[in-house]
């Protein structure tokens, strides 16, 4: 409401202006009513500005005055090969409107081509094989890259963003206890991260105010660097790649890592708890996956040598189901 009313004085005060200063050798109501659409035009333009993001308005600037200095050397080279004055004032004041238009729309349409980290691509080392991967907070939390950045498996340059550690500060300031424990070891993990020798660590400040969650703005990060995201989000893991984008999802590299086991095979498992059938037992393996053994119910709290029957691959990993031999008890 203030704000309205503060356009209202200034627009009355231009309008009073026009009124009792006439310009054009206008009458005082025309002139008065000329400055008052007059203000009325520049409130637009401001209303519409303040909705634009600072970097638009800086390659729309950039792009006009970059405009106008091609257009009036365009002008003088063309005019200097015309014949007649006409000709040349034409080619001038043709390139000199032109030109100044051109990089008005280039530089709202891409103002992302003067961005610190975009014109910083066209420099850097690529004989360094210098890549870069954008790490989200599920990665950090996880701390298995710290695991594969020490043994050498990912190189080149971690880029974690700002909205990105806000995140994770924030999940180590939750009430909830396990939270802020698993936030505090991200902390931990990007820690350890920046005195490793493997990899760089990149903090960025890039954000995108329009862009609300934090998934989406680490698409559009990875598209400005041209970067790879290393994640264990599998929703962000199938955005991305429609998008485009390169994934290294570290589930499905531990799931490709994880030792395969044939139909006939036998093995020996610890049996923890009952399973949903008749006389099944439960065992997991060191790495998680969960083994479903007939037969076993009355072996809980004990190692046993089972049969393998069948391998089921799930979207979350490995499920084995197997057969106790009570004959080889």
């Amino acid at each position: 409401m203030g704000l309205i009313l503060f356009r209202l004085v200034v627009l009355a005060l231009v309008a009073a202006a026009g009124y009792f200063f006439p310009a054009f050798g206008l009458g005082r109501p025309v002139s008065a009513a000329l400055a008052g659409a007059l203000a009325g035009v520049v409130m637009l333009l401001e209303t519409k500005i303040r909705k634009t993001q600072f970097k638009v308005i800086w390659g729309a600037t950039a792009g006009t005055f970059a405009g106008v200095a091609l257009g009036w050397g365009l002008g003088a080279v063309s005019a200097s090969t015309a014949a007649d004055p006409s000709t040349r004032t034409f080619l001038r004041i043709f390139f000199l409107v032109v030109m100044p238009y051109v990089g008005f729309l280039v530089g709202t349409r891409k103002s992302e081509w003067l961005d610190p980290a975009y014109l910083f691509r066209f420099f850097r080392e690529k004989s360094a094989g210098r890549s870069y991967k954008v790490v989200d907070t599920s990665v950090i939390i996880d701390g298995r890259i710290a695991d594969l950045c020490d043994t050498g498996f990912v190189d080149g340059t971690l880029v974690v963003a700002q909205f990105v550690l806000k995140e994770l500060q924030l999940v180590a300031d939750s009430a909830d206890a396990l939270k802020r424990q698993r936030g505090r070891r991200g902390l931990d993990i990007l820690d350890h991260l920046q005195k490793t020798k493997t990899v760089a660590v990149m903090i960025t400040e890039m954000d995108f105010p329009d862009i609300r969650d934090v998934d989406s703005k680490l698409i559009e990060l990875a598209r400005r660097l041209e970067a790879k995201i290393i994640t264990n989000d599998l929703n962000l893991n199938k955005v991305a790649r429609l998008r485009g984008i390169s994934v290294m999802n570290i589930n499905e590299l531990a799931n490709a890592l994880k030792p395969v086991v044939l139909p006939g095979e036998s093995m020996r498992v610890f049996i923890i708890k009952e399973g949903k059938e008749r006389d099944q037992g439960v065992a997991y393996l060191d790495d998680g996956t969960m083994v479903v053994v007939d037969n076993s119910r009355r072996m809980i709290g004990q190692n046993i040598d089972i049969t393998v029957t069948s391998v089921l691959q799930t979207t979350v990993g490995k499920m084995i189901f197997g057969r106790h031999n009570e004959e080889a008890k």
